[in-house]
């Protein structure tokens, strides 16, 4: 790729030049395509890095925008609360993006996904081999048919228990469970604004949390979502650091 092209690719990957739709298009057409882009899901994860900004679908490599600042920000607080959540409790295992989630007909990675004690055999060095117990995907304009449409049904055929849609930029969050029929149905907030979650035992959301500026921090959500008993292990844990 030439001078004039590589700065014009850097200026497009900077946030807020273009819609996150168009810039994507620009980018397929300036990057180099690559020579077979049909390849088995092995040699797919043999050449994937850390870096890279794809997903394998159906023996396609489809590619990716970079994720806005909100998007990052939510994804590292619903990170946080939810591992420290499940470590607590020995739940099992949360996991950032990127980390591959390998179903029958994808490879997917999304923003965060929870396996259960009972499923952490699905666990491999490079990837998750089945569904997660919970996926959240956190929608951008150019990501919004892919989570609402591709994804929510290769999720739901996958068997994936629970699914979260969270969308910063309309403040708006969905919800679904797996019911009986094997199908995703809408679980929306009580009255009060607050989710409680199918498949993390005694774990909720208030999800006016999401929209906060700044975010709250994790240890007072914690906090609030534990009561007494993580009061009592947060001050056993001040002590034990000599900070009390």
């Amino acid at each position: 790729m030439g001078t004039q092209a590589e700065e014009i690719l850097a200026l497009l990957q900077k946030p807020g030049v273009l819609t996150e739709g168009l810039r994507r298009k620009l980018l397929e057409l300036l990057l180099p395509p690559m020579e077979n882009p049909y390849v088995p899901y092995e040699e797919f994860l043999a050449r994937a890095d850390e870096d890279t900004l794809a997903e394998w679908v159906q023996v396609e490599i489809h590619p990716y925008s970079p994720a806005s600042r909100s998007h990052q920000d939510i994804a590292g607080f619903l990170y946080g609360l939810l591992r420290a959540y499940v470590e607590r409790h020995r739940l099992g295992v949360v996991l950032p993006a990127p980390f591959q989630m390998k179903l029958s007909r994808s490879g997917r990675e999304p923003d965060l996904l929870f396996v259960a004690q009972e499923h952490l055999h699905r666990l491999h060095p490079t990837h998750l081999e089945g569904p997660a117990d919970l996926v959240v995907e956190i929608v951008s304009p150019e990501s919004a048919p892919r989570d609402r449409g591709e994804k929510f049904y290769e999720y739901q055929e996958a068997g994936i228990p629970e699914y979260w849609l969270i969308d910063p930029q309309s403040q708006w969050a969905e919800f679904y469970q797996r019911n009986e029929r094997g199908r995703f149905q809408h679980a929306p907030p009580d009255p009060q604004g607050i989710y409680r979650s199918q498949v993390i035992p005694g774990f909720w959301l208030r999800v006016d949390w999401l929209w906060q500026d700044p975010l709250p921090s994790v240890d007072m959500i914690l906090l609030e979502i534990g009561g007494e008993a993580y009061a009592r292990r947060l001050i056993e844990r001040i002590r034990e650091q000599g900070w009390l």
